[in-house]
């Protein structure tokens, strides 16, 4: 079962929006990987996904420290960015293995970690378009189209 989707986020507050939404169905275990060029948008993406799930909370990109770790009432969340990965046995060492099928991971750079990671429940593609960012998103399997289902309205608002 596969579901696709694609907006234009007009602004830093439409992709944060749109992280918003995603953030309503997350569930322990969710896996969702993020593609896209530097400066893409994908922390400020899960930026908005944390802040729907507490409000303020301070979303730091894991560049140099690789994982970033929440825990958002019953949920840990795991934001990884392993773009600085050089090998996928790294993994190893940053502790994501104990909490696989446990806690939500939101990973910037998935391909850095290829055999490493279990499977997506959501891939988002984001690319630069109109001054904004195009989002393409492919659900895989019931748990990332229930990720997708409250993403009705398209136009990144």
């Amino acid at each position: 079962m596969i579901a696709q989707r694609s907006c234009l986020a007009r602004d830093e507050a439409a992709t944060m929006a749109l992280g918003a939404r995603l953030a309503a169905r997350l569930q322990p275990g969710c896996v969702v990987f993020l593609h896209g060029e530097l400066g893409a948008g994908k922390t400020t993406l899960v930026r908005g996904m944390l802040q729907h799930l507490r409000p303020g909370q301070r979303v730091k990109s894991p560049t140099y420290t690789l994982v970033e770790r929440y825990e958002i009432g019953a949920l840990l969340i795991l934001h990884l960015d392993l773009y600085r990965v050089g090998d996928p046995g790294e993994l190893e060492f940053i502790g994501v293995r104990e909490h696989l099928g446990q806690a939500v991971l939101l990973v910037e750079w998935p391909l850095k970690a290829a055999g490493e990671l279990p499977p997506p429940d959501l891939e988002l593609w984001l690319s630069p378009r109109d001054g904004g960012r195009e989002i393409r998103m492919h659900a895989h399997g019931k748990r990332g189209v229930a990720l997708l289902d409250p993403v009705t309205d398209l136009d990144g608002s």
